[in-house]
């Protein structure tokens, strides 16, 4: 299935549309809430609103990668440049990563003070609303960014609509460490920190999660099993395969990348024998219902016996 270049442009101006949308987003939150962390004397509302603007870094590799991910390829990029798009999904997990690991530690560091005899500070009424707003505007921002982003088969915007969903994990604990520090006394002020350092650990697995799929496929890993099995019910159902082998699977960003040897009738004439890889690729680019590259080689079927998926041995 070969995308038109207004179908790309469409896609493109659809990721930016979002990542710029959470960009001035997390702008306004990144600032509101170290304000109100700051003012309202919460450490777990300041580290919060760090972590908004955290999201800048990614935001910014998204809009990058998005952009080069989708270009047309070339001489130098036979393939396509869908490779831009996984490295910017595994950057952003990685950041991801990195923020959970800085919440944790500086989380940790006020629990260790405070176990030592340090008094915390008693959080104001500004912080407990700013969280509750950011709550709402980041889950609001999942939600608009996770769709965009599955309608247009992005990776990196999903990963990124993920990283909302860790700010609003984020502000969910921040906002219930202030409450408890607020109204159930001095010797609570703890739950501050320690909703921190369990926030942190939450926004940790979801960059490794993230981290794991984009990794796989700059390893060229192979399509999933249950793609694999389409692929092959694609193949065999098509009228002329007699059998085939060596079929190979990999992904590129966006694309499926699909290379398959056929085996046809040898005393067929060469315009039939390209008419049935012709219909192999188109029926393989249909099963699958997104962006593909198939490649198809044509070999004499010279008797061999096929196994139950219609393959023979390579």
């Amino acid at each position: 299935m070969t995308q038109t270049a207004t179908d790309n442009d469409a896609t493109v101006r659809i990721a930016r549309h979002v990542t710029w949308v959470g960009f001035w987003c997390n702008a306004v939150l990144g600032a509101a809430k170290v304000a109100a962390g700051v003012i309202g004397r919460s450490g777990a509302m300041v580290a919060d609103g760090i972590h908004s603007f955290s999201d800048f870094v990614t935001d910014f590799i998204v809009l990058v990668s998005v952009t080069l991910g989708r270009r047309k390829a070339n001489r130098r990029y036979e393939y396509g440049h869908g490779k831009y798009e996984t490295m910017g999904t595994l950057l952003v997990a990685v950041a991801l990563v990195a923020v959970g690991i800085f919440l944790f530690v500086e989380g940790l560091e006020k629990v260790i003070a405070t176990l030592h005899g340090e008094d915390l500070p008693k959080p104001r009424m500004i912080a407990l609303w700013a969280g509750l707003v950011s709550i709402a505007v980041k889950e609001w921002l999942y939600q608009y960014t996770v769709r965009a982003g599955r309608r247009i088969g992005s990776q990196v915007v999903i990963a990124n609509a993920w990283h909302h969903r860790s700010d609003s994990l984020s502000s969910i604990a921040t906002v219930l460490g202030v409450a408890g520090a607020m109204f159930l006394g001095e010797g609570c002020r703890i739950l501050d920190p320690i909703a921190e350092m369990l926030v942190s650990v939450f926004i940790a697995i979801v960059g490794i999660r993230t981290a794991r799929p984009a990794l796989l496929e700059l390893l060229e890993v192979s399509l999933s099993h249950a793609e694999e099995i389409t692929i092959r019910e694609a193949i065999a159902s098509t009228e002329g395969v007699k059998a085939y082998h060596h079929l190979r699977t990999r992904r590129n960003g966006p694309m499926a990348i699909v290379d398959v040897h056929i085996k046809v009738d040898p005393y067929l004439p060469v315009i039939e024998a390209h008419s049935i890889a012709t219909r192999v690729e188109r029926a393989i680019s249909r099963s699958l219902a997104q962006q593909t590259l198939v490649t198809t080689h044509i070999e004499p079927y010279n008797g061999e016996e096929p196994g139950p998926d219609g393959s023979v041995s390579d």
